[in-house]
């Protein structure tokens, strides 16, 4: 199975009923099969209310390409997991 991330639509609070409601099927309309979409209202009265609509994907193609090309160094012999040991050792000399 593909990696799937989460992406987030905001609405800001500033907008009337029924442009709110055309635009919330549009979004439905284009939403990924299987793509958990929530509603939730995020916000205060000082900072402002949004509409955030948070629902997963797949990965473009150009952000496949970027997790092949670094999400497997970590991974790989050499990678960064071998790195922090050696570095947990350094540390463990300094007095």
């Amino acid at each position: 199975m593909a990696r799937r991330v989460k992406d987030f639509i905001e609405i800001s609070e500033y907008t009337s009923l029924d442009r709110l409601i055309e635009y919330l099927k549009t979004i439905r309309d284009n939403l990924p099969e299987d793509s958990e979409a929530e509603l939730r209202l995020k916000g205060d009265d000082f900072f402002g209310r949004r509409l955030t609509i948070s629902y997963t994907r797949e990965l473009t193609p150009e952000e496949a390409e970027r997790e092949i090309r670094y999400g497997t160094a970590a991974t790989t012999p050499g990678g960064s997991e071998d790195w922090i040991e050696e570095l947990k050792k350094k540390l463990d000399k300094v007095p």
